[in-house]
């Protein structure tokens, strides 16, 4: 169970005193934590919810700031709501530190996956709304996520893998690549697919995620990689 003190510092970090230090906890809760999951549940269902609270947060944001095309916002929401950002941020404030998850979890190097911890700081933003309102969440999403906006653009963050493989393999080969379902794992509720990126018959790349859309994404991106074009 997490300590007083524990929470009181994370509390600090985020500069946000939550009234039902329950939901805190159980933001922390990894689906591996059996104790801890009895007594709180794990933090699936506030995942759930804070990735809509961050998606609606993001996409006021977006539209407040810029004129863009509506297909321009939505390549900077998804550089923003990205997981690997989403973890960079949980790394920032150790979010990893104060989660709650098996020994066989945390001996795979559980505390710093990016998955794990992408959706530590979605199911954070989901009790922060529940135990305090969209504006706080609002708030939290501004100060420590949204904020990075320029930098994600400098660096191309904005072209999602698929669309810049697609491109790349039109300009290069002249070819449009195709995905194909390698293999579903898990139960339904936890599914892990694994897909295949291919340029014709040629099986370029493959990539893990837990939907199919984050499946194809990890292959393309591996794809970038394979072919130099990165």
């Amino acid at each position: 169970m997490t300590q007083p003190s524990s929470i009181t510092i994370l509390e600090k970090t985020v500069g946000i005193s939550f009234r039902k230090k329950d939901l805190l906890i159980q933001a922390l809760v990894h689906r591996s934590s059996v104790k801890e999951r009895a007594a709180y549940g794990n933090n699936e269902r506030l995942e759930f919810l804070g990735d809509a609270v961050l998606e609606l947060a993001t996409t006021d944001h977006l539209f407040r700031l810029s004129e863009k095309s509506e297909g321009e916002l939505t390549n900077w929401r998804s550089a923003l709501v990205q997981g690997e950002h989403l973890a960079e941020i949980a790394r920032e404030i150790k979010l990893g530190e104060y989660l709650h998850m098996s020994r066989g979890e945390e001996a795979s190097d559980g505390r710093n996956k990016a998955s794990t911890l992408a959706n530590a700081l979605e199911a954070l933003i989901g009790a922060i709304y529940m135990d305090q309102g969209f504006e706080r969440a609002r708030e939290f999403c501004e100060r420590f996520i949204l904020r990075h906006l320029g930098e994600l653009l400098a660096k191309g963050k904005h072209r999602d893998e698929k669309s810049l493989f697609q491109e790349k393999s039109q300009e290069r080969i002249g070819v449009t690549p195709h995905y194909n379902v390698v293999t579903e794992e898990g139960p339904d509720h936890d599914k892990i697919f694994t897909c295949a990126v291919f340029i014709g018959e040629e099986k370029v790349a493959e990539g893990n995620g837990n939907s199919k859309q984050r499946a194809e994404q990890a292959a393309a991106k591996a794809g970038l990689k394979v072919k130099g074009w990165m």
